[in-house]
């Protein structure tokens, strides 16, 4: 059988905070952007459901950012667990290298790198794509925005309209004045007990705000204003034109990678838009690429030194990933001006990242006693040590004043 007993030990120590750490990354990247989102509905007076429907097209970009975290401190946590019981050393012993024990983690790594270049390179473009195209609906009126309660809103049509309440989701509308205005500096103003919209068949462009029992007041410069008293009264209210929103493509991270191809190293595209889709292009292969590494970063940080609980190496790899993410984002940026060879830019960040975390595998997997971090190991360990007995002695002295009581 391909996975041992110990393969498949060492998958369900992985699997578990794998899935954990990744729903808690892609939770904790989406909580900030739906507070912003609920604001902006509700500042543009938009449906609520128009927000779920905007996370769910940043899923695809959360997800290529949680995703290594999560296969990183995955099989970290395993390895991490394994040494600290002692069950690595038993394991070596019998045989068993690091290279062997990480077939597991390795077949993980391989199916989420596949899975991670899917998203970046097909999925999220798309979905980036339609969360734009939400946004720009939601800012424009173009998903039914509604008047906001309470508030004088400007139409197209020199029209000041507010509304005092609005019941039966929207369908009933109650204390409504309007203001309306010519050219000639006629000013109508009207108010009604209620009233409703209503859709013209054929005129998209109009609608029809239907008052019952109110008054109007025409105001003619140097005449005396009239009062005309009414039960229904039907005014006409022309729509804003709403201008199509842009075809996919206006930014480079909305294209997918045939197309980043394609612009990037065609002849016939302007060079601004060729170096932007090579920068973005690289960006995303190396993006995909480290997924393949981080299961010897992951081991090699995950091995304390011998009697200790150091957990040191959880907050080295989180730096290390997140650093690396940033060093690859701006230099796609510097990149797509053309300061840097795209290639030369991100691919060699990519190659002295490789090359540190082989040579803390190699030390960790291959020299007696060798540790990856073991230098900030001996820097930190006083200072834990020193801090820990700080925090005791406070501790102790709280508790002695308790015991002691008021003199």
């Amino acid at each position: 059988m391909f996975l041992t007993a110990i393969d498949r030990y060492i998958l369900r120590l992985t699997l578990l905070p794998m899935i954990g750490i990744f729903v808690l990354a892609a939770s904790l990247l989406m909580l900030d952007k739906m507070l912003k989102l609920f604001d902006l509905v509700a500042t543009a007076g938009g449906p609520v459901g128009v927000v779920f429907k905007m996370l769910a097209d940043l899923v695809p970009e959360y997800a290529s950012l949680a995703i290594p975290l999560g296969v990183m401190l995955g099989i970290l946590l395993a390895f991490r667990k394994l040494a600290t019981s002692t069950e690595l050393d038993v394991m070596r012993a019998v045989g068993l290298s690091y290279t062997r024990l990480l077939r597991t983690p390795y077949l993980i790594a391989v199916a989420l790198t596949i899975v991670n270049f899917g998203i970046v390179g097909y999925v999220q473009p798309l979905a980036r794509y339609y969360y734009e195209q939400l946004n720009y609906d939601l800012t424009t009126g173009a998903l039914g925005a509604s008047i906001k309660v309470g508030e004088f809103t400007t139409l197209k049509n020199r029209m000041a309209l507010r509304i005092d309440q609005s019941q039966d989701e929207g369908r009933r509308l109650v204390g409504i004045f309007a203001r309306v205005a010519d050219e000639k500096g006629q000013v109508l103003s009207i108010s009604a007990k209620e009233g409703q919209f209503l859709s013209l068949r054929g005129q998209p462009d109009t609608i029809v705000l239907r008052l019952m029992q109110g008054e109007i007041v025409q105001d003619v410069p140097g005449k005396t204003a009239r009062v005309l008293n009414f039960q229904r009264h039907d005014m006409p209210i022309d729509l804003p034109s709403l201008v199509k929103f842009r075809e996919r493509g206006g930014k480079d991270r909305e294209y997918i990678l045939p197309e980043l191809l394609r612009i990037g190293w065609s002849q016939g595209e302007p060079t601004a838009a060729r170096l932007a889709s090579q920068a973005n292009f690289n960006f995303r292969m190396v993006e995909v690429a480290m997924l393949l590494l981080l299961p010897l970063m992951a081991v090699a940080l995950a091995i304390p030194p011998k009697r200790s609980s150091s957990a040191l190496g959880v907050f080295v790899s989180v730096v290390l990933v997140v650093a690396y993410h940033k060093i690859n984002e701006y230099a796609e940026a510097v990149a797509a001006l053309g300061k840097i060879n795209p290639v030369l830019g991100l691919w060699g960040p990519f190659m002295l990242f490789a090359g540190l975390i082989l040579w803390m595998y190699w030390r960790v997997a291959y020299v007696p006693g060798g540790q990856a971090i073991g230098w900030l190991e001996r820097i930190f360990d006083p200072i834990v040590k020193w801090l820990t007995s700080l925090v005791r002695r406070r501790r102790a002295m709280r508790i002695h004043e308790s015991a002691a009581g008021p003199q």
